[in-house]
């Protein structure tokens, strides 16, 4: 790697002395930020087809305008979290406020509009939010990391179980709530009382941002050529979560034909993802968290290749599937920010425009999986929740499990080919 080597203390003995240093703060923040995330790309477009009847072309189109806003913003919303980090606390506080309305609007209010431009609305305001929120926080991380002496696969572990905890709750509350009649706008309610219980948490952490780190800026990073690897590596690795994620409930539901179990299996999914996180930080540790990353990318294309295989009534395979992709994705999700974390540390500390970055190479998967997958399944006949013809099924499972392993492929073969060196060889020569 290029630079100063960056020791992990979660490698040496005097880390692992260390206190916890508000890291269960990060963990919190982490959870409700996942619960405005990737459950929102899950469970908001089926809850607009089923309750308003959008149709799938209706929503392919809304979601790719949005996701093109969001791409284009993110950099602009890194470089305002890099000119308002003297101030982050304030600003948290008022982008929380906007994430909280935003979901109340998504799920508790009838559509004051047509139901299409009020889901676009309502996630405008809450994905806007919630990218700001998180530049500002993995930012923060690179800050907090440094303090507790270059531990970003440790903070990562916290941050990422936590997010992980947050999702796990967030994909099976609506189906826990189901009784009441009204599960998404109670959801919305609980999320609006989480966000302040976290915002109120981490206010300590705002607070001892340091000042003193020079601005970087954007070309700075992408002249870096770790960093653009890294940022490559995170453009191919994420495509696949934004596809399967996407795809999730209509697979279950029209593929499996198990109507009533999406909710088991995404939470026996994120479970599996959340319980995995800790564990691929510990071995991060001896093996160092690029070659730990890329078993975990050969586990994930295995599990890809078998959902392949899987036609209707398979649930309890695609169970196992559940558990094996979800252990894959915790390690994604704990790793490669903390890879990209550490070379922040040398480049860019104050971290901002990084993950300004960062974000946006990510949210150009979801535009592609919004503009691409729902037309194409709609031109082949898929009839969610009827009959469809094979023709759509089959098209379904290529999408759903052949292009994400693909596209994993792809990404590993990045990683084992960006010039970055043995991390757990840099601590062990620190």
């Amino acid at each position: 790697m290029e630079g100063r080597a960056l020791p992990d203390p979660a490698d040496a003995p005097r880390a692992r002395g260390l206190p916890l240093s508000g890291l269960p703060r990060y963990a919190a923040f982490a959870a409700i930020l996942s619960a405005a995330g990737l459950p929102i790309y899950i469970h908001a477009p089926r809850f607009y087809v089923d309750s308003y009847g959008v149709t799938l072309a209706q929503l392919s189109v809304a979601l790719f305008a949005l996701r093109l806003i969001d791409v284009v913003q993110d950099p602009l919303l890194g470089r305002l979290a890099e000119m308002t980090r003297a101030r982050r606390a304030a600003m948290v506080a008022g982008a929380g406020s906007i994430m909280a309305v935003s979901m109340v609007a998504l799920f508790a209010v009838p559509p004051l509009l047509p139901p299409v431009w009020w889901f676009a609305l309502s996630l405008a305001g809450l994905f806007t939010s919630f990218s700001f929120l998180t530049i500002c926080f993995y930012a923060q991380g690179v800050t907090k990391a440094e303090d507790l002496g270059s531990a970003h696969v440790r903070l990562a572990a916290w941050r990422e179980t936590g997010a992980l905890a947050g999702v796990c709750v967030a994909a099976i509350l609506p189906t826990a709530l189901a009784f009441t009649g009204a599960p998404f706008a109670l959801y919305a309610g609980i999320f609006v009382i989480a966000v302040l219980v976290a915002i109120t948490l981490m206010a300590p952490e705002w607070r001892a941002t340091g000042t003193e780190a020079p601005s970087t800026g954007l070309r700075a990073i992408l002249r870096d050529g770790p960093a653009r690897w890294l940022l490559a590596v995170a453009l191919l690795n994420a495509t696949p979560v934004a596809v399967t994620s996407t795809l999730f409930l209509f697979f279950v539901i029209d593929r499996l034909e198990a109507p009533g179990m999406e909710g088991p299996l995404l939470l026996l999914f994120f479970v599996s993802a959340a319980a995995s996180a800790p564990l691929w930080g510990r071995i991060a540790q001896s093996q160092g968290p690029r070659r730990t990353l890329m078993a975990a990318m050969v586990l994930a294309i295995v599990t890809f290749a078998f959902a392949l295989t899987l036609g209707a009534g398979d649930v309890a395979a695609f169970a196992v599937i559940c558990v094996a992709s979800g252990a894959a994705m915790g390690a994604d999700l704990t790793l490669l920010p903390a890879l990209f974390a550490r070379r922040m540390a040398t480049i860019a500390p104050s971290g901002a425009d990084g993950f300004g970055l960062w974000a946006f190479v990510t949210k150009l998967t979801l535009a592609f999986a919004a503009i691409a997958l729902f037309p194409a399944l709609e031109a082949a006949g898929l009839n969610t929740g009827g009959e469809s013809p094979d023709a759509a099924l089959t098209l379904l499972t290529l999408l759903y499990a052949g292009l994400p392993l693909a596209l994993k492929a792809a990404a590993l073969a990045a990683l084992a080919l960006a010039p970055i060196s043995d991390e757990r060889q840099e601590t062990r020569h620190a």
